[in-house]
């Protein structure tokens, strides 16, 4: 179906949507803040290919240790609550980065720190991963979440794209490292209060016959019974084992240029942080252009050809930076990855909520958050091991060539 024939939202739907848009504009403000500028600010200090993998491989690290915990510890248990309580939690690192000049003088020492705290942070967001994900899927009917990713891909660019150009102008125009204070104090708030907006999320308690509830209730005892087995073998036997190898395989060959970005942005392209913030804003006005669009291909299309298409043209970034010598192929770069990322950020969610069942929600979320972190340590380690071997401009279009790669796993499996 379409957008214009989805029918009209009850008011517990109408007010879910509402939360969820609040959040997700407030995230935008954290992402344009502090989340697009922490690995440049790293790098900004002398950071290592290395230093800057583990603001990505350490909180992987930490998250599969928890990953399988957390997915039997929510079955359960209020995926609201739960979602909101983490991201309290959570997000109180943002807070802590504000004074990283204060607490370590050295910028070796600032680097460890922004390191350390990422670490911390991550055991929160480890069930926050999971809690928010079957949230997401809990609130929302069927045929309304390729709706709301939309919608919601939408408020996020417009949200990130102003807060980037804002960053982006505070970071050239105030002494260092204040400006970088100044950015993060953004994004805390900006995280605060999407926090907030998690919480207020209300659960939609369904008519059930009693052929459904019978059918609940059955599947309520077969989960219990399930709980004493932490890791759940069963998933990974069948059809949904090989879904998640093409998803294990995406994210790490995703992640596997991201360590090097900062590094091309800084020492060989020697952009400025405005330079960096506008490549940004563009990157995220293409992702919410394309937004407009979501719904539609997905429903036309069905959201397996969506996350074909969309992940055979995810290259292109890295690709464009590798080949770049100045900030205009990073520009374009920018412009087509971001219509790109809108399509595929949407079509990973929506396709996965495809063959998640509902009533096995957390188990099988644990699974994908499980393939998510070893995917994001394997790449975030391996990319600038790679850089070190061959060099950064090789290592770019290695990265490229490997997301193309990705793309054909997700045409066996996904």
């Amino acid at each position: 179906m379409t957008t214009e024939i989805l029918h009209r939202p009850d008011p517990i739907l109408s007010w879910n949507l509402r939360q969820l848009y609040w959040d997700v504009i407030w995230f935008g403000i954290l992402a344009g803040s502090t989340i697009a500028f922490q690995a440049v600010y790293a790098a900004r200090l002398g950071a290592s290919g290395f230093q800057i993998g583990l603001l990505s491989a350490g909180p992987a690290i930490i998250n599969l240790i928890f990953t399988l915990p957390s997915g039997r510890w929510l079955e359960g248990k209020s995926f609201i609550k739960v979602s909101f309580r983490s991201a309290i939690w959570q997000r109180m690192g943002y807070v802590f980065l504000i004074a990283l000049p204060w607490l370590f003088p050295s910028p070796e020492g600032q680097v460890w720190g922004l390191i350390w705290t990422t670490l911390i942070m991550s055991v929160a967001g480890t069930v926050l991963a999971i809690s928010f994900n079957a949230m997401f899927a809990e609130v929302l009917p069927t045929e309304w979440r390729a709706h709301a990713v939309g919608r919601r891909n939408i408020l996020l660019a417009i949200s990130i794209t102003v807060v980037t150009l804002l960053s982006g102008q505070i970071l050239d125009r105030v002494v260092f490292p204040l400006n970088y204070q100044i950015v993060f104090l953004i994004g805390a708030t900006g995280a605060m209060l999407s926090s907030f907006h998690i919480g207020r999320v209300r659960k939609t308690e369904p008519m059930l016959n009693p052929d459904t509830a019978k059918d609940v209730e059955a599947s309520g005892l077969i989960a219990h019974s399930k709980r004493r087995s932490l890791l759940r073998w069963d998933l990974l036997s069948g059809p949904f084992g090989s879904f998640m190898l093409a998803y294990l395989a995406f994210y790490a060959f995703q992640y596997f240029p991201v360590p090097l970005f900062p590094l091309a942005y800084v020492d060989r392209l020697n952009m400025s942080d405005g330079m960096i913030g506008l490549g940004t804003a563009l990157f995220y006005g293409a992702m919410m252009v394309a937004s407009f669009r979501l719904n539609y291909f997905s429903s036309r299309y069905g959201h397996r050809k969506v996350l074909l298409v969309s992940s055979a043209l995810f290259p292109i970034f890295p690709l464009f930076l590798g080949l770049a010598r100045g900030p205009e192929l990073f520009y374009l770069g920018c412009l087509l990855g971001g219509g790109i990322n809108a399509m595929l950020s949407g079509a990973i969610i929506n396709r996965l909520m495809d063959r998640v069942p509902a009533d096995d929600r957390p188990a099988h979320m644990a699974i994908h958050n499980l393939a998510l972190n070893v995917g994001i340590l394997a790449g975030s380690l391996l990319g600038p091991v790679s850089a070190n071997l061959v060099g950064l401009q090789p290592a770019l279009l290695i990265g490229a060539g490997l997301r193309l790669l990705a793309a054909g796993f997700f045409w066996l499996w996904g």
